[in-house]
């Protein structure tokens, strides 16, 4: 018998409401309803409001921390296989608590690892998420995860600056590989930020390898947490005689200190996706709109076809 497609409905969690109706116009649907009961003492309870037994749904929800947005996205995918789905995709812009993808000392956890599991044991039967931590955090799933690039957005962005003497950097030694693939597609030069950390969000030393002078630089990171990092080396570069500095980040957590920090740094552009919402504190940073590429790969994924035409690299 041929495989009959049944029409997808598409839910947001509560933080993602926003995204989930740009997703969802884009895709050429409504977002469907739910809605939230909260009881005195904080817990919540989720309900889809429309019958979904035996259709394909995407749940939208990044869930950054607090604990609330993870718990959420937990919650609807229980709903959802407890009102029979066939199929429950956790569409994450956003995959939180990726930063703990391995034991870096002594008596810490994998969350990266645990979130997964309790997603999968939740009833996601796949996953969609964009620019992890860790590219590795996919094998941390038994079911299969759609890993979309944010470059995707953001090329055609720095193409459009039309910036001469080009150069991308990255902020650190880990995101050397993801530096080199957008000075290979932009067919510039890299060069690379070497920091040691006192503690979490506290660095102790900065140095740079590489020559800025006289360039246009490029930071690439795929978050932006308090911004300490970007900042100082920003600073750094135009220190070492770079004529300005940008900073492209995909996920724009920026808490404590993070946007007094962009607006005291020596950057001119901080460039973010809407994988996360933004506050609207500071007039140097630019938000571009991560919903079309979600929308045509959940398309995709809907209608069984490939998504390989979504990867610029």
């Amino acid at each position: 018998m041929p495989i009959v497609i049944t029409e997808a409905k598409i839910f947001a969690c509560t933080q993602s409401k926003v995204l989930g109706e740009k997703i969802a116009k884009a895709f050429g649907a409504d977002l469907g309803n739910v809605i939230t009961s909260t009881y005195s003492d904080g817990e919540f309870q989720p309900s889809f409001e429309e019958s979904i037994r035996g259709t394909r749904i995407f749940i939208i929800g990044s869930t950054n921390p607090g604990p609330e947005n993870l718990m959420e996205m937990l919650l609807m995918i229980d709903a959802a296989k407890r009102a029979s789905a066939r199929h429950i995709t956790a569409v994450l812009p956003y995959f939180g608590w990726a930063r703990q993808d391995r034991k870096d000392k002594p008596r810490v956890p994998i969350a990266a690892k645990l979130v997964a599991k309790m997603l999968e044991a939740a009833g996601a039967t796949r996953i969609i998420t964009m620019d992890l931590h860790a590219d590795q955090i996919q094998g941390f799933f038994e079911k299969p995860v759609d890993h979309l690039f944010a470059s995707t957005i953001f090329l055609p962005y720095l193409k459009s600056l039309n910036l001469d003497n080009l150069t991308i950097a990255s902020p650190d030694m880990g995101g050397s590989k993801r530096a080199y693939a957008y000075s290979k597609a932009l067919s510039s030069d890299v060069v690379i930020c070497y920091k040691q950390r006192a503690k979490a969000n506290i660095i102790s030393h900065m140095e740079l390898i590489g020559d800025v002078t006289g360039k246009n630089v490029v930071l690439v990171d795929d978050m932006v947490d308090t911004a300490g990092t970007l900042t100082k080396a920003a600073d750094l570069m135009m220190e070492r005689g770079a004529l300005s500095v940008r900073a492209i980040c995909t996920h724009p957590i920026l808490s404590g200190k993070a946007y007094e920090n962009i607006n005291n740094s020596k950057l001119e552009e901080l460039i973010v996706t809407d994988s996360i919402p933004v506050k609207p504190l500071s007039d140097k940073i630019r938000v571009l709109s991560c919903a079309d590429l979600f929308a045509q790969v959940m398309e995709k994924v809907h209608n069984n076809q490939s998504i390989s035409s979504n990867f610029v690299m």
